[in-house]
């Protein structure tokens, strides 16, 4: 069992690979690059689906182009005295509570909880201009009132200055260059 699932696994990371560099080929194009059959891929393919390697297909787009001119970084400090009574007096917990503002945040792309620089979470968002970006600092602090204690924020400037766009085709050149 070890040996062929490790071949397995190897002909799976090498096809994730191949989507990393460029999901947009067929399985026809990426099976002749991994020397296999179309089938093959297309039955690798679903199973990195159903693995979760792979949550889903999407492009990445050029975000200046698509109108935001400004991604940030929010780095977020709790109080702790106010999360635990918080949870002790209400049925969701502070955790479901970020969960489900995220989710309902369409500017939001990444929410997560950390640890360093003195920072309990962390998040990533996608802002038109920074008037919108207020807006969402505003709505934000009005959402969590005293359970956070502070919030500090890296702005980026999509529109002039970005110095490498964000790809995961990267990644795939990394496991070739082993670097």
């Amino acid at each position: 069992m070890g040996k062929r699932s490790d071949v397995k696994k190897t002909k799976l990371n090498r096809l994730l690979l191949e989507y990393l560099k460029d999901s947009n080929r067929s399985d026809r194009q990426i099976a002749k690059a991994l020397s296999l059959s179309q089938p093959t891929v297309s039955r690798m393919r679903n199973r990195l689906l159903e693995e979760g390697l792979v949550k889903h297909f999407s492009a990445i787009p050029d975000l200046a182009k698509m109108g935001y001119e400004i991604m940030a970084f929010s780095f977020i400090k709790f109080n702790s005295e106010e999360v635990v009574k918080f949870d002790r007096e209400n049925a969701m917990q502070v955790k479901g509570r970020a969960q489900d503002w995220a989710q309902c945040n369409p500017c939001v792309i990444f929410d997560s909880r950390v640890e360093g620089m003195g920072v309990d979470a962390i998040n990533i968002s996608l802002h038109k201009d920074y008037a919108a970006y207020q807006n969402f600092l505003a709505d934000s602090k009005k959402e969590w009132g005293n359970l956070s204690a502070e919030v500090r924020c890296i702005l980026v400037d999509l529109v002039g200055g970005v110095a490498k766009p964000l790809s995961f085709k990267y990644l795939a050149e990394i496991d070739e260059t082993g670097t």
